[in-house]
């Protein structure tokens, strides 16, 4: 916390500035078809004060005291973001002219994730998910992590029955194939991925942007499986002030609040609090552990912007500091038993600094600089093993964006350190004499260029290529090709060929060697994952009168991996790590449909089938936790504008469990199964909306297809197991199935139903 502060203090400055002062009015229509739009906002970008509505003429009139260049901006829920630019110098009247299209949350809106460029989403060669807050809304949580399971192909992963810990799954692929940005930064990776996620306050989102398949030609390592870009939003475009809160149940309690702050007519700072409590230890299905970890989180969130004279120049800087005090194990634990072998727990103390920025070079080149760094210190103990680990990682890039003719060429330099140090195997270093421990010093440069050609007949073509040195691994090259072709308004067809790599950091990755009493065996040195991926997608949209709109997105994908690290669970003592002798394949197709009837009606629809499965040493290998099919849906019904009701839900196949040995009776596959939500908003006025509802309305949990969850939870830390000369567990009356205790068999939340309710203030 102290850090936290100071890192404000030393951002806190004043910029104050004077302009000539005229009277200078802008005059503007905004059409649809040719058709005036009535009560859409207007404003100047960092003046969101003084935004305008249009009448029913689709009229509106702007006043500006100030010279200089502004950007005006047009916003709506329905319609496609727009902005114009204009130039004021004198007394004198403009009048501008915006039209705009039809969108939805699939459709339309400006994104930056595919191609790290600002595009309309219809017109970019990368296929990018756009989610509004509005999209997370119909199924409120209380964290990013949870709110992503409403998106089809994506599914939160927990990995843990004691301590929750999670990644994210895209397309069958695990969490360490997911690259999480935040503005466009990579700051969620590797140590981080584990609880890393969980403290992002909702309140300052503005979009998730989502890209499936390899983008490591623009973003280095990690970006293997896709890209989750949290976009956090703009001080000068946000509310005053905001407060979300949402009670359930179970105890579970969280708020977040954002306001901002205007220290002049060119300075403005975000503000986003985000505390979540859940302090009732619950034990539903009497195994006596807590069914869900037990947390106290505080996250605070600062963003600066400021608007410069030239508009089109940015410079903006935000810091956030989280802290967790986690814990899950029997009942009875206490602080008192941490560390100790007469109650087992697992207890975790997270503290992470982040600080980030980009910055507008004034210099005739488009030259932008963005950079970022964090900190991440893990103080935890599972049962008797303690981890304790600190990362820290400095990031910085220099990007040029330039137009030459029908070519948008962007080219930019990278460089990314990387600390990371711990008190496990992974950090130690043995010779004939001597042990010692080594904290890892990782330095990784790189540079890439892209170049995208507009060619005729609405047709863009896209080449890139990424290089990058490591100085184990060496020299490592990500080349892309992308092209797409419209066809008209909103129809589409998309082609994406490339290449990813990832450079594994097994301890700060995969929760399951910390976790349990299975020995990790790291059978050779671990080589760098690289994947080739095709995908092909399709976008077309049907509007019909009364403002009806159905969208539909096809997307088929391929992806081939050599140098695979699979987790080995066939020996019920360990667990065994190694490159695959042979290759990986996931392939599948993602289906989204959205309909929107006269406003008032809203359903969606996704569908993913996979077929996700590795050849190693000539046999074929369906890896654990991957589901073949999965459905998400939403339904959302508007009644007389003051009550809306969301029913949303996800629908999952079988997939394979982590047993232990031929005699667990555990089912070795999990059962279809399903969490459905209902929700009910009053929309008291524009500022003020209640809510309440029901989750998991089936009362799905896996404990009630098993006839346990835990593997020997009455003996947590083996003092009762028997083995043999080998170290093979035996079956004995007293552990009739020969297991060991483990808590790794776990494919869903164990939450039950529960019901929620809530608020939302804006000011």
């Amino acid at each position: 916390m102290r850090l936290f502060l100071k890192i404000i203090l030393y951002l806190l400055f004043y910029f104050i500035s004077s302009n000539q002062s005229v009277s200078q009015t802008v005059t503007g229509k905004v059409l649809f078809r040719n058709k005036p739009l009535n009560h859409i906002e207007i404003s100047i970008s960092g003046k969101i004060d003084t935004s305008v509505f249009t009448n029913p003429s689709g009229n509106f009139a702007l006043h500006i005291q100030d010279t200089g260049e502004y950007i005006l901006e047009l916003h709506s829920e329905l319609y496609a973001a727009n902005k114009q630019k204009i130039k004021v110098s004198s007394d004198s009247t403009y009048h501008v002219v915006f039209i705009t299209e039809y969108i939805s949350d699939y459709v339309g809106a400006t994104v930056k994730t595919g191609t790290m460029r600002s595009v309309n989403r219809l017109r970019s060669p990368i296929l990018v998910e756009l989610y509004s807050p509005a999209f997370f809304k119909r199924n409120p949580s209380s964290n990013i992590f949870e709110a992503l399971q409403n998106i089809n192909g994506i599914r939160p992963q927990v990995n843990c029955n004691v301590c929750n810990t999670g990644d994210i799954h895209i397309n069958g692929l695990e969490g360490p194939y997911t690259m999480v940005l935040i503005d466009g930064m990579p700051i969620v990776s590797s140590l981080s991925t584990v609880y890393g996620l969980f403290g992002i306050p909702n309140a300052i989102i503005s979009r998730v942007e989502v890209v499936r398949g390899p983008s490591s030609s623009l973003y280095g390592s990690e970006a293997v499986g896709g890209l989750i870009n949290i976009i956090t939003k703009s001080p000068s475009n946000s509310p005053k002030f905001s407060i979300d809160f949402l009670a359930n149940s179970w105890g579970e309690i969280n708020v977040d609040i954002a306001f901002k702050k205007s220290f002049s007519k060119r300075l403005h700072v975000l503000n986003g609090i985000n505390y979540f409590n859940y302090s009732l230890p619950t034990d539903k299905n009497g195994d006596g552990f807590t069914d869900i970890a037990l947390q106290n989180r505080i996250s605070i969130f600062q963003k600066w912007t400021l608007n410069r004279k030239n508009a089109e120049k940015q410079f903006n800087l935000a810091a956030r500091y989280l802290y967790e005090d986690r814990w899950g194990g029997q009942m009875k634990w206490n602080r008192e038993f941490r560390g100790g072998d007469s109650l087992y727990g697992e207890s975790i103390y997270t503290s992470r600094v982040e600080l980030l920025g980009e910055y507008d070079l004034p210099t005739c080149l488009p030259l932008k600089f963005s950079f970022s760094m964090n900190r991440h210190h893990q103080n935890s103990f599972y049962g008797t093993t303690s981890f304790n680990a600190v990362q820290a990682i400095g990031f910085g890039q220099l990007v040029m964006d330039t137009q030459i003719n029908n070519h948008a060429i962007l080219a930019g330099i990278t460089y990314r350190k990387t600390y990371y140090d711990d008190n496990t195997v992974a950090t130690q270093f043995s010779d004939s004499t001597r042990t010692e421990n080594r904290a890892q010093n990782i330095d990784l440069p790189g540079v890439f260029l892209q170049d995208e050609i507009e060619l005729k007949n609405k047709q863009s073509l896209l080449f890139g290529l990424r290089y990058d040195h490591h100085k184990v691994h060496g020299s490592i090259f990500s080349p892309r090709i992308a092209y797409i072709k419209n066809f008209s308004l909103g129809s589409s067809v998309r082609v994406n060929l490339g290449k990813g790599f990832r450079v594994v950091n097994l301890f700060t990755e995969d929760h399951a060697a910390l976790t349990g009493a299975r020995t990790v065996v790291i059978k050779n040195e671990l080589k760098p994952e690289n994947s080739y991926n095709a995908s092909v997608s399709l976008m077309h949209k049907i509007s019909g009168s009364n403002r009806n709109l159905l969208t539909i997105e096809l997307n088929n994908f391929y992806t081939y991996f050599d140098n695979r690290i699979i987790a080995d669970y066939s020996d019920p003592n360990k667990i065994q790590y190694d490159n695959l002798s042979g290759y990986s394949i996931s392939r599948g197709a993602n289906l989204n449909l959205e309909y929107t009837h006269q406003r008032n009606w809203l359903a969606t629809l996704g569908v993913t089938v996979m077929d996700v499965y590795a050849i190693n040493n000539q046999n074929k290998i369906r890896p654990l936790l991957t589901e073949r099919f999965s459905g998400t849906w939403s339904l959302t019904r508007k009644i007389k504008k003051i009550l809306v009701i969301d029913y949303t839900g996800n629908l999952y196949s079988p997939m394979l469990l982590p047993t232990l040995g031929s005699l667990d009776p555990r089912p070795k596959e999990s059962p279809w199964w399903s969490i459905q939500n209902l929700k009910f908003t009053y929309d008291r006025n524009k500022q003020t909306k209640l809510f309440f509802g029901v989750k998991n309305i089936l009362n799905w949990t896996p404990w009630k297809s098993a006839p346990f969850i835990i593997a020997r939870a009455n003996d947590p830390f083996d003092k009762q197991i028997t083995t043999d000369a080998n170290g093979q567990i035996l079956a004995t009356p007293n552990n009739p199935y020969a297991l060991s205790f483990d808590p790794s068999y776990v494919y869903a939340p164990n939450q039950g139903r529960r019901l929620f309710i809530g608020f939302n203030y804006t000011f």
